[in-house]
C-alpha cells in the first residue's frame, strides 16, 4: 500500500524554511551546470558554422591550424587547376588566405586583445557563400580598405563603418560590415591579402591556407587524391566544416571539464543540504511514521514516500535552476581560441537538450539526498515511537 502523494505535498509545505535551503542549492547547482555546457556548446556552434560541406580547406601538411600552415604561390598555382574544384567566370573557386594576429583595443575596457586579420581574394563571397555584407561594400583590391565581421565592430574601437585604423605599416578604411552568420568570422577583419602581406613585412608568396569551392560536396575525395598524390605538394585536404569541427575540440573540453569540476563541488554541497532537509524532515515526524507503519504502511512505502518527497524538491529546484539560466541564451561573450590564440565572440547555446540534462542532475541530486535519510525512517523502532504518542 503507498502513501498517498498529499502527504509529500502538505509535508513539504509545512517545513519551507529547510526546503527553501535545499531548493536554492539545487536550482543554482543546475544553473551552473546548464551554464557551463551551454558555453561550450555556443563555442563549438560558432566554430562549426564557420565551415561548410561544400568547401574544402587546403594546409601544410602536418599543420595543427591556420597559424602553423604555409602554403606557397607555386603550390596555389597547382592547386587552381586540380579536379574537384568548381569554377567560376573568372576561373576556379579558390581564394589563398593570409592569416594575423592584431592588438586592438576592446570597448568595453580599452585594453588590446588579439583580433584575427584575415587577407582573402576579392572572390571570397563566391566561395564563403553564407557570408554577406551587411552596410557598406566590399573592399577594392590593391587599396587599403577593410570589411569588418558584426561581432568585431561590436567588440572592438576603430572599427565602426567609415573609420580608420592603423594595423601594421599602414592606416586602414572599413568600407564593409559583414554577417556570417554568427561563425567565428564574424570576429574577423578581412582585407586584401596581398596588401596585409606587405604592411606586416611578409612575403607575398607565402599563404597560411587555401579555400576552394568543391564541385559537389562529393568531390572532396577526387580533390584529396589529385593533390596528395601529387609530388610537388605537401599539403593536407579536409572538409572545412571538418576543420573547424577539429578546432573546438580542446576549447570545448576544457571549458565542460572545468564546469563538470564547479557543478561537481556545488553538487557536494546541495546534496548535503537535501541531506539535511530530508534528515530534519525525519527527526520531527518520527511519530507520524510510526503510526503509518502501525496502519500497515510497510518499510518499503515509506522509503518511496520519503525519495518522492526529496525528488520533489530537486525537481522544483532544478526547474528554478533551470529559468535562472534562460535569459543567457544568445547572450553574447568572448574568449581566447587557443588553436589560433585570437578572441572570439560567441553566444551561450541553452538547447532543451541541455534543460532536459539539468533536470536529470537535480533529480539525481535529490535521489543520493534523500535515499539515506528515506531508508533511516523506514527502519526506525515503530513501537518505541508509538510509546511518545
Amino acid at each position: 500500500m503507498a502513501i498517498p502523494l498529499i502527504y509529500n505535498i502538505r509535508s513539504v509545505k509545512a517545513r519551507w524554511t529547510s526546503t527553501i535551503v535545499a531548493v536554492a542549492g539545487i536550482a543554482g547547482t543546475v544553473g551552473v551546470f546548464i551554464a557551463m555546457l551551454s558555453l561550450a556548446r555556443g563555442f563549438r556552434a560558432t566554430l562549426v558554422s564557420s565551415g561548410s560541406a561544400d568547401n574544402a580547406l587546403i594546409t601544410r601538411a602536418g599543420a595543427t591550424s591556420e597559424m602553423t600552415s604555409g602554403v606557397s604561390l607555386d603550390s596555389v598555382k597547382i592547386i587552381q587547376d586540380a579536379p574537384g574544384i568548381a569554377r567560376g567566370a573568372n576561373g576556379p573557386l579558390l581564394t589563398p588566405e593570409a592569416v594575423l594576429m592584431a592588438p586592438i583595443p576592446l570597448r568595453s575596457t580599452g585594453t588590446d586583445a588579439n583580433v584575427e586579420l584575415r587577407g582573402v581574394s576579392p572572390n571570397v563571397f563566391a566561395i564563403r557563400r553564407n557570408i554577406k555584407i551587411i552596410e557598406g561594400r566590399m573592399f577594392q583590391p590593391g587599396l587599403s580598405e577593410l570589411v569588418v565581421g558584426k561581432n568585431a565592430m561590436a567588440t572592438y574601437s576603430g572599427l565602426t563603418l567609415g573609420s580608420t585604423i592603423g594595423l601594421g605599416s599602414a592606416r586602414w578604411q572599413v568600407v564593409g560590415i559583414f554577417d556570417a552568420g554568427g561563425s567565428a568570422f564574424d570576429s574577423e577583419v578581412w582585407g586584401d591579402a596581398h596588401l596585409l602581406n606587405g604592411a606586416y613585412n611578409r612575403p607575398d608568396t607565402l599563404s597560411q591556407s587555401v579555400t576552394v569551392h568543391l564541385a559537389s560536396p562529393a568531390a572532396l575525395q577526387q580533390l584529396k587524391d589529385s593533390l596528395t598524390a601529387d609530388p610537388r605538394l605537401n599539403v593536407d585536404v579536409t572538409r572545412e566544416i571538418d576543420y573547424y569541427s577539429k578546432q573546438s575540440t580542446r576549447m570545448t573540453m576544457l571549458i565542460t571539464r572545468l564546469g563538470g569540476f564547479v557543478a561537481l563541488i556545488m553538487a557536494i554541497g546541495a546534496v548535503f543540504g537535501a541531506l539535511n532537509t530530508m534528515y530534519s524532515a525525519v527527526a520531527e515526524r518520527g511519530r507520524e511514521i510510526a503510526t503509518m507503519r502501525a496502519l500497515g504502511f510497510g518499510a518499503a512505502a515509506v522509503v518511496i514516500s520519503f525519495l518522492i518527497e526529496a525528488l520533489l524538491i530537486s525537481f522544483v529546484g532544478g526547474g528554478l535552476g533551470c529559468l535562472a539560466v534562460l535569459p543567457l541564451n544568445g547572450l553574447t561573450t568572448s574568449t581566447m581560441n587557443f588553436q589560433t590564440f585570437s578572441s572570439l565572440a560567441f553566444a551561450f547555446k541553452i538547447t532543451p537538450e541541455l534543460l532536459v540534462k539539468g533536470i536529470f542532475f537535480a533529480l539525481t541530486m535529490g535521489l543520493i539526498g534523500g535515499l539515506l535519510p528515506a531508508v533511516r525512517a523506514a527502519s526506525g523502532p515503530v513501537a518505541s515511537a508509538l510509546r511518545e504518542l
